[in-house]
């Protein structure tokens, strides 16, 4: 017994508005990218959306822009370990924390545990990017 699969109805067509471009303009903004709002209706972006979207914005090939992507955080990765904080203007800065070792409990037996002492990357947002987001 073979099952029919019923059709998508077609897209409704958008209502003639005004543009995103003509909108930011009014304003004296410069134009929103498309590949920014593509960007947005995404749950969860990937390195391949933001070259996709990067690439398109200024002319680059995606490739460059992916050796540019892994340059960056080689240095970031580089200065971490050499115990530099560093400011990203505009994001925030990366730093290693310290954690000192602490004791614990076991959530299953309320046993006292005791846990080492580690390190971990911490990002402390800058104020204005804090203000975009927010």
């Amino acid at each position: 017994m073979a099952v029919s699969k019923a059709k998508k109805p077609a897209a409704k067509p958008r209502a003639a508005a005004k543009s995103a471009t003509a909108k930011s303009a009014a304003k004296g903004k410069a134009p929103a990218s498309k590949s920014v709002v593509k960007l947005v209706d995404k749950p969860v972006l990937g390195l391949s959306d933001f070259t996709r979207a990067l690439a398109e914005r200024h002319s680059i090939s995606r490739a460059s822009l992916k050796a540019l992507y892994d340059d960056l955080f080689a240095e970031v990765a580089l200065a971490l370990k050499a115990g530099r904080k560093v400011r990203l203007t505009g994001f925030g800065i990366v730093q290693v924390r310290e954690r000192p070792a602490r004791t614990g409990r076991n959530p299953r037996t309320g046993e006292a545990i005791k846990i080492k002492a580690s390190k971990r990357v911490a990002v402390r947002v800058a104020k204005d990017f804090k203000e975009r987001v927010l």
